[in-house]
């Protein structure tokens, strides 16, 4: 099978193509961001207290087994 040859981009060509993919990005308005912001804060906290919890039970765990020893 013969290669497709790429034909070479000249950089003001790739600049439109920049320019025109970038015109079709949906941006997130302001509301949005601002949701979006809190709702992973919020989830941030739930998830940094859940692994505060797991990570003192393995502590009291191994402290324990620790005393047997």
């Amino acid at each position: 099978m013969a290669e497709e040859k790429k034909r070479k981009t000249s950089p003001a060509e790739f600049i439109n193509q920049v320019r025109s993919e970038t015109n079709k990005v949906v941006w997130p308005t302001r509301e949005e961001t601002i949701r979006t912001a809190i709702f992973v804060f919020i989830l941030m906290i739930i998830l940094s207290l859940f692994f505060l919890g797991i990570d003192s039970a393995f502590s009291a765990v191994v402290g324990w087994l620790l005393t047997l020893a």
